[in-house]
């Protein structure tokens, strides 16, 4: 029995969706052992070629619709793909972010001719999304990029620099956020299609070397005077970029709730399993009073998160999940991933600060996710500003 024995989401009991679970499950075997993941960890990424495989297996753009080459699934066939890869220790796969981040941009907010230009290939691997918003001085506060997109001639040039780009080294698509009237705020940003390949003037930094997330690549983008034709521009018109990235960020923030979810089922699966083979002074650690309150208090809590990110999968589902309980699932359950996985830790003793064990990589890959996505911080403001 799991630690947490709260059902997941019913939809997931559904036959279609657990015969679609067993073959990304089998693909993630195959394709994904330990010994390849190992090597993408040293390296701080994941190999292009893996990308071509996920695609071929039908494992990108899942619930992008046929007539533009996706599998014409839904959220839920999205994550069966996250739900496998976390269950099969799949490190390093940007999927989340290609799938449920980027790509409903353009299934959303693209024109007819972007979409058919683009999401085919986005589909099949031959190209790896990204998306620019984060800048060296600006964080959470997008309306005050600096990055710029100004006309000339029949498109844009794009100056500026971004940072933290996840797959940054790798995609040849970016969706860069930039001022294409740099007088205004909101108003002023227009996010604008990017295909690296030719781009002159466009330039990746270094690799950035991170606390965690050791397999997954994070990069620096520079733009230098970088043409895009007028027809790049997300929509059609000028102007719409803030408020399609806002359109988006409810479904961004669930993929982190749940992913921290998942992780905190993991770190006290993982800590269970320690704790009861372990012994010290005569007795298991299991045995100590004090363990037991402890991972006691740990799963009740653990339990109530999962109860509260399976209603909110089903308000998605829906259509109904709004901006503000978005905030709090995002906010609440990675708070409380990282003091699970601190205390899980603590019962590892000095195994828990080795890289070795898997409590030791929870624990570095954890602390993110009350940054990324908005830091914690905002989504306080933004649940304050509901109230």
């Amino acid at each position: 029995m799991p630690v947490i024995d709260v059902a997941q989401p019913e939809f997931m009991e559904d036959e279609e969706i657990s015969i679609f679970a067993d073959a990304v499950g089998k693909f993630y075997q195959q394709h994904a052992p330990e010994k390849r993941v190992l090597k993408w960890r040293e390296n701080g990424q994941v190999e292009r070629e893996f990308w071509n495989e996920a695609g071929e297996a039908g494992l990108l753009g899942v619930s992008v619709p046929e007539e533009y080459g996706g599998h014409g699934g839904d959220f839920r066939h999205e994550m069966v793909v996250i739900d496998q890869q976390a269950k099969h220790n799949v490190e390093g796969f940007a999927a989340s972010l290609h799938n449920t981040v980027i790509l409903p941009y353009l299934v959303r907010h693209g024109t007819e001719e972007q979409k058919k230009k683009y999401l085919p290939k986005l589909v099949t691997g031959e190209l790896v999304s990204a998306i620019a918003m984060t800048e060296p001085g600006v964080g959470s506060d997008l309306q005050s990029i600096t990055t710029t997109a100004l006309k000339d001639g029949n498109g844009y040039r794009i100056n500026g620099a971004k940072t933290y780009i996840s797959n940054g080294q790798t995609a040849d698509f970016i969706i860069v956020v930039a001022k294409t009237d740099p007088k205004e705020r909101a108003k002023g940003i227009s996010l604008m299609l990017l295909e690296t390949e030719g781009a002159e003037g466009f330039q990746r930094g270094k690799k950035l070397d991170k606390v965690g997330l050791d397999a997954a690549d994070t990069s620096e983008l520079f733009f230098d005077d970088v043409f895009v034709p007028a027809e790049n521009v997300l929509g059609g018109e000028e102007g719409k970029g803030f408020y399609q990235l806002m359109g988006e960020l409810p479904q961004e923030r669930l993929i982190i709730a749940m992913g921290a979810m998942t992780g905190i089922e993991k770190a006290l699966e993982t800590t269970m399993e320690f704790v009861k083979g372990r012994k010290a002074f005569g007795q298991t650690i299991w045995d100590f009073q004090n363990t037991q309150f402890v991972m006691a208090d740990l799963k009740a809590r653990g339990t109530a998160a999962r109860v509260f990110v399976n209603d909110c999968i089903a308000k998605h589902l829906k259509g109904e999940l709004d901006v503000p309980t978005a905030c709090m699932a995002k906010y609440w359950v990675t708070e409380l991933q990282g003091e699970v996985v601190d205390k899980c830790l603590q019962f590892h003793g000095g195994a828990g600060f080795i890289n070795d064990y898997p409590i030791a990589r929870m624990y570095r890959d954890s602390r993110i996710t009350r940054i990324f996505g908005g830091s914690n911080e905002v989504m306080k403001m933004v649940i304050s500003r509901s109230m």
